[in-house]
């Protein structure tokens, strides 16, 4: 079944251009929308040079939540990659969101931590984050780390929309 191309657009506060590329809409469920991209896809951050990403993944979009995920396939060795964002917003084949530089990682190992904290800290003062969503992001994230670590859904095992890129 083909499906239908989507842009996949990060920026950061200040609206300039993050990490971006194309993907597939696969389908939505009661977690949101999911895309994904197939092994040897390629992104590029900003306007730098395009990066080939050597393992199919797919994207899940909540959508009324602080944050987006990647599930990689194996043998990545990073098996979901929660970036905290504002809520993404979807306009003509295109998903946006801004990227709030805090993540939660969970390895192939089981480990699950939160990354980026210093460049959120950064960013906060550089882009002027406003009271609201310093606390949006901080309470994403906790829901995160324990949604991700506990394996509570959608981050209980393999999403069947992986099958689709793999």
């Amino acid at each position: 079944m083909p499906f239908e191309n989507v842009n996949v657009v990060y920026r950061k506060f200040d609206g300039s251009l993050h990490w971006h590329h194309r993907g597939l809409l696969l389908g939505e469920d009661e977690h949101g929308v999911w895309t994904g991209c197939t092994a040897g896809s390629s992104g590029s951050r900003g306007h730098e040079p395009p990066v080939v990403w050597p393992h199919a993944f797919v994207m899940l979009f909540p959508r009324d939540q602080w944050w987006t995920a990647v599930f990689n396939a194996q043998p990545d060795k990073t098996e979901i990659y929660c970036d905290i964002t504002t809520v993404p917003e979807w306009n003509d084949g295109e998903v946006t969101m801004v990227d709030l530089d805090l993540d939660v990682i969970r390895m192939r190992d089981g480990r699950v931590f939160l990354d980026d904290e210093d460049e959120f800290e950064e960013h906060r003062v550089r882009y002027a984050y406003p009271a609201d969503v310093i606390a949006s992001a901080r309470a994403a994230a906790e829901h995160l780390l324990e949604a991700v670590a506990t394996r509570a859904a959608p981050f209980a095992a393999r999403p069947r929309w992986l099958a689709h890129v793999t």
